[in-house]
C-alpha cells in the first residue's frame, strides 16, 4: 500500500510536508516508523519473519511489529494501528513504553533510500502466540526466542543465517538491555 507518509528532517523534526512512501524511498527523504517490541513474563521477545513479499527484507527474522507512521498520526497511533493489522492484537496506548528514536538510514541495491527514525515501544505480551494471526502480506512467521538466545544473534549477527540487520547491532543491544530492566 502507498500511503502518505509526513516528512522530516535529519534531525527527525517535521517539515510540514507529505508524500507517498513510494517517493519517499525513491528520494531518500527522512520519516518516522514505529518498533514494536513485544516480550512476556518468561523472558522471551517475539521476532516476526518479514513477508516474502516484501521488497526490504524479505524472509528477515526482526522487530515484533514494525511500520510506517501514516501522515498526521502519532507514533503511539501507528504502534497500536500496526499492531492491529500486522498480528491481529489489540493493545492500548497504556500497554506502550517508549524507549527511545533510533536513526536507522540505509540504502539497498533495489534502489530503495530507507532513511528512518525509529519510535521504539516495549509491550507485554500477555497472550499465546497461538493466539496471534500474522497479516499474511507483511508477516510469514512469528516466534518466541529467550532472552539468550536474543543475545547469541546478536552476538552472531554477522552470519546468523536471516536474523537482524548486521548494521543495526547497538540498537539490538539496546532494546535487550531495556526488555532485561523491563523484567527485572
Amino acid at each position: 500500500m502507498d500511503e502518505y507518509i509526513d516528512i522530516v528532517d535529519n534531525t527527525g523534526k517535521p517539515t510540514g510536508k507529505s508524500e507517498l512512501k513510494s517517493v519517499i524511498h525513491q528520494k531518500g527523504f527522512y520519516h518516522h516508523t514505529a518498533h514494536i517490541w513485544f516480550y512476556n513474563i518468561k523472558g522471551e521477545i517475539l521476532l516476526s519473519q518479514r513477508s516474502a513479499k516484501k521488497t526490504i527484507c524479505p524472509l528477515m527474522w526482526d522487530v515484533s511489529v514494525a511500520g510506517h507512521i501514516d501522515a498526521g498520526e502519532t507514533a503511539e497511533e501507528a504502534a497500536i494501528r500496526e499492531t492491529k493489522e500486522e498480528i491481529d492484537l489489540k493493545i492500548l496506548q497504556s500497554d506502550l513504553l517508549k524507549v527511545g528514536v533510533f536513526e536507522c538510514f540505509q540504502s539497498y541495491e533495489n534502489g530503495i533510500i530507507d532513511n528512518e527514525f525509529h519510535n521504539t515501544f516495549l509491550v507485554e505480551l500477555k497472550v499465546e502466540i497461538s493466539e496471534l494471526k500474522p497479516q499474511e502480506s507483511e508477516v510469514e512467521a512469528l516466534k518466541l526466542v529467550s532472552l539468550d538466545d536474543f543475545q547469541i544473534l546478536i552476538d552472531t549477527i554477522e552470519n546468523n543465517s536471516g536474523h537482524f540487520v548486521p548494521s543495526n547491532k547497538t540498537y539490538y543491544e539496546f532494546v535487550l538491555r531495556e526488555i532485561k530492566k523491563t523484567l527485572a
